[in-house]
């Protein structure tokens, strides 16, 4: 397994219509919807690929990581989701490391990244680890492969 750098960075917000709107004055970039692939864990969800930023704001009535960060620590970075070559393989030293793994977040098929994420990648899937084996920070870790 090799590293492939950092894909983006995971930020809390309370309104996510307002954060979508700064961050893409702020930086000239445009986001996705990605709030289908968040409903499951009561997140809306808008990513911007382009400037390595994903915008998760809790769903109302909803519990969620998000809001649980946001009710402990306020808006801010949650995470930063790492690429590498075979996240299976990343996945399993995680857990030989003891390092937990709570979930997998993401594993696309084509016709799914094709409608959802522009069609920009031909392998997509994300684990998340649990912050308590990673110094407390929020690892994400997937592969994330473009076309």
């Amino acid at each position: 397994m090799k590293p492939q750098g950092v894909n983006r960075v995971v930020m809390a917000v309370e309104d996510l219509d307002k954060a979508v709107t700064v961050y893409s004055g702020l930086l000239n970039t445009s986001f996705i919807d990605a709030s289908e692939g968040g409903e499951p864990f009561g997140l809306k969800v808008a990513i911007s690929f382009d400037a390595g930023i994903e915008l998760c704001a809790p769903m109302p009535g909803r519990d969620s990581f998000i809001k649980q960060f946001i009710d402990k620590h306020g808006e801010g970075i949650t995470g930063v989701v790492f690429v590498v070559d075979d996240v299976d393989e990343a996945h399993d030293k995680a857990k030989e490391m003891g390092i937990g793994v709570l979930a997998m977040i993401a594993d696309y098929d084509q016709a799914y990244i094709d409608a959802h994420l522009e069609g920009r990648y031909r392998k997509y899937k994300e684990y998340m680890l649990n912050p308590a084996g990673t110094f407390g920070a929020g690892v994400i870790i997937g592969q994330i492969e473009p076309k």
